[in-house]
């Protein structure tokens, strides 16, 4: 009897400590009503059983209530949230910088009131307030150019400082999950509660998500296994390393590509390991995307309007001169060997240079072709003709010579006399003026090969620009090539810069093959190691491929065939909208401003000559003109290949920024609302139901009073027996 009195006791004690096990779940679930990530536990228990008889009750394990399904679904949605969220602010900061077309702060509206201040100037060309607000705005556009890309480049430091402090949290979180599973996988060894452990983890798992795209699986000792989706792995017996380091400072020249950021590394900082380009999701993913794509989308589009702005009023400006002429003039096109390069005239069009007097009257005049005895002729030749002619007439103190850095510059060192420069449809005084057509041979091939060609003999030569940017030729960039792009035919580059000019070797060759990736053309350019930095750049839908002297010299590139005029390849304008400023001369002085041009008077003289004028608007007219007639812009960040004019085109760049920045706000709230819809249904299937666990603890507390109700009753009995004993 005391055998099966003692079986009992120990049945009833089963369900004692059964029910005590599972009501401290219910005071746990209870407790943790409110608190983030925790999820229902479920003790569930079963019937004992001992040499094939009952024994009471045992918990046969603790479960959270959980979908798992639902949750890899809610984690791929907070990964794709917090790509759009981390956009957001820069969206707005953009938003705030380009602003809209009508404000006064905009790059459009800032171009429309250079082009009023220009036509107002027309009205009295020799009104110094007038040419004081020419300059002016002529100098608020280059000013908010070079805001706007300080700016953009500020916004893509920051951008760049968050992704390093994101992959420190990356970081702590994968250790933290490898420790969880350490932890995790020791007490289920001995059959300890593991689910408390396995909240902490999912919800280290719900924070990974939402910073870098990943995916997951889990072991049957319960060991979670954490991979990009690129598959790189995270953690995996142990926890892999992240790092970036953060650049100091970035300039419109700086990418990924090119190695000017350091990359993303997962373990060894090796290019094999570099995962920059292969996130798809989550906060890093939207960082980069700021960093690398949208912001440098911006620069490259301000770029090209910068250099468009540069060279269309720099044309016009270039056909005249301020009265009664200039006497210094300093060009801005290098040169790397003047010696041998060499420019000629196309067609009949010559240049008038005429030397004029404090009025406005001719001294002297000739033409270049005159000079040089043709059409053709070098650099270096060229500079001695006109400064032997100067100094033969008046002027013996003249100097026309390229000076160090290969730039054209003439100076009349007399304060007499004057000078002015007519482009002419030929050389007879008096014909008609129009732009001269220059060609050049920039790397003095024999024959010669004009690789280049340019309307306006002072605009090839920069004598007289009204916008400067003082900006090395050490960049060369292509279009925008698509990004399956093949090279159709073997092609030969070959690279110049001053110290190995065309006179000598040249800095090499490298020969490219038909059928060659931009990957591939990038690979052989730089492995022939001859000072030139070959790199992809991203723009718009595709890439540039883009070219640099190593050490940021004067480069020139020539292809063997029709290479550079297929592909774009020329002298970069990348850096343009930061570096644009109005000639320091204008800018100090706004009546070196050229309002006019030469003008031929055939009533004048013995057969006529050249006058200028203070009233003359020639110039004034041209340039108003430049500012409104349709521009051929090449497809640039996004935008189309358009001919619109400088305002339109600025205006494209302001809605263009626009609607990017509403496309990410409405993804944004259209991602938030699936996530919403997801969590909520993971927090309804998972969270604690305060009824639920009264109703739970009703039961518990039940069956834990009649378990002890049979202890107390087997005791009573157990007195009885010790009594009749």
């Amino acid at each position: 009897m005391s055998g099966s009195l003692t079986l009992a006791l120990r049945t009833a004690q089963s369900g004692l400590l059964s029910n005590q096990q599972a009501l401290d779940s219910v005071a746990n679930n209870i407790a943790n009503v409110n608190s983030p990530g925790y999820s229902r536990k479920v003790v569930n228990m079963e019937q004992r059983v001992v040499a094939g008889s009952g024994a009471g009750v045992q918990v046969s394990d603790v479960v959270r209530k959980v979908d798992e399904g639902l949750l890899k679904s809610l984690r791929l949605e907070i990964s794709t949230l917090n790509a759009y969220d981390a956009r957001d602010p820069y969206y707005q900061r953009l938003q705030e910088l380009f602003g809209k077309p009508e404000d006064n702060t905009s790059i459009s509206h800032t171009l429309a009131e250079f082009n009023n201040a220009v036509e107002t100037l027309a009205i009295n060309p020799a009104n110094t307030m007038e040419q004081s607000e020419v300059m002016r705005k002529g100098k608020d556009v280059a000013d908010l150019l070079k805001r706007m890309s300080d700016t953009l480049q500020e916004l893509r430091l920051q951008a760049d400082q968050e992704v390093a402090a994101t992959v420190s949290r990356v970081n702590e979180l994968t250790s933290s999950i490898n420790t969880l599973n350490n932890k995790l996988i020791a007490n289920k060894a001995i059959s300890a509660d593991v689910t408390d452990l396995r909240d902490q983890r999912d919800q280290a798992l719900d924070e990974l998500s939402s910073l870098i795209d990943i995916r997951y699986y889990y072991r049957s000792d319960g060991d979670a296994v954490v991979f990009t989706e690129g598959g790189r792995t995270l953690v995996d017996n142990s926890a892999a390393t992240l790092s970036h380091n953060q650049a100091s400072a970035l300039s419109p020249t700086s990418n990924h590509s090119e190695g000017d950021i350091n990359g993303l590394y997962v373990g060894a900082a090796t290019a094999d390991n570099d995962i920059t380009t292969e996130i798809r999701n989550g906060k890093l993913k939207g960082l980069l995307d700021m960093r690398d794509s949208v912001i440098t989308n911006l620069q490259n589009q301000i770029d090209e309007l910068a250099g468009q702005v540069r060279n269309s009023v720099n044309q016009a400006h270039n056909a005249g001169a301020p009265f009664p002429g200039m006497q210094t003039m300093n060009g801005t096109r290098n040169f790397i060997d003047g010696a041998n390069q060499s420019i000629t005239f196309g067609g009949t069009t010559d240049t008038t240079i005429a030397i004029m007097d404090a009025s406005g009257n001719q001294v002297a005049v000739t033409t270049v072709r005159t000079l040089i005895g043709g059409a053709s002729t070098t650099i270096n030749n060229m500079a001695t003709q006109i400064q032997s002619w100067f100094q033969a007439n008046g002027m013996p103190g003249a100097s026309v010579a390229l000076d160090t850095n290969g730039q054209l510059d003439i100076s009349l060192n007399t304060t007499t006399y004057y000078i002015a420069f007519r482009d002419q449809a030929a050389t007879a005084n008096g014909s008609t003026a129009q732009d001269a057509t220059i060609q050049f041979d920039a790397n003095a091939a024999t024959p010669a090969v004009y690789e280049e060609t340019v309307s306006g003999f002072s605009n090839f030569f920069g004598l007289n620009d009204f916008f400067v940017d003082s900006l090395p030729d050490n960049i060369h960039d292509t279009k925008i090539l698509s990004t399956s792009y093949t090279l159709p035919s073997d092609t030969s580059l070959t690279f110049y810069n001053a110290a190995n000019s065309p006179a000598g070797a040249g800095m090499g060759t490298v020969a490219l093959t038909a059928g060659q990736t931009l990957d591939q053309m990038i690979t052989t350019i730089n492995t022939a190691n001859i000072g030139v930095t070959a790199s992809k750049v991203p723009d718009g839908s595709g890439y540039r491929l883009r070219l640099s002297e190593s050490n940021g010299s004067n480069m020139v590139v020539t292809a063997n065939n029709t290479f550079a005029a297929d592909t774009g390849l020329a002298v970069s304008d990348v850096r343009a909208a930061q570096q644009l400023t109005v000639r320091s001369d204008i800018a100090s002085t706004p009546g070196n401003l050229s309002r006019g041009a030469l003008q031929w008077n055939a009533a004048k003289g013995a057969a006529g000559e050249y006058t200028m004028s203070a009233a003359d608007d020639t110039v004034v007219q041209a340039l108003s003109a430049k500012l409104t007639q349709s521009v051929q812009f090449e497809e640039s960040g996004g935008i189309a290949a358009l001919n619109v004019s400088l305002i339109s085109y600025s205006t494209s760049i302001i809605s263009y920024n626009a609607s990017q920045g509403n496309s990410n706000t409405v993804e944004f709230e259209y991602q938030q609302s699936l996530k919403d819809s997801l969590q909520t249904k993971s927090d309804n299937f998972r969270g604690v139901n305060l009824d639920e666990e009264m109703t739970q603890l009703m039961l518990f507390e039940q069956a834990y009073g009649a378990a002890a109700r049979i202890v107390s009753t087997v005791q009573k009995m157990f007195d009885s027996l010790e009594n009749v004993v």
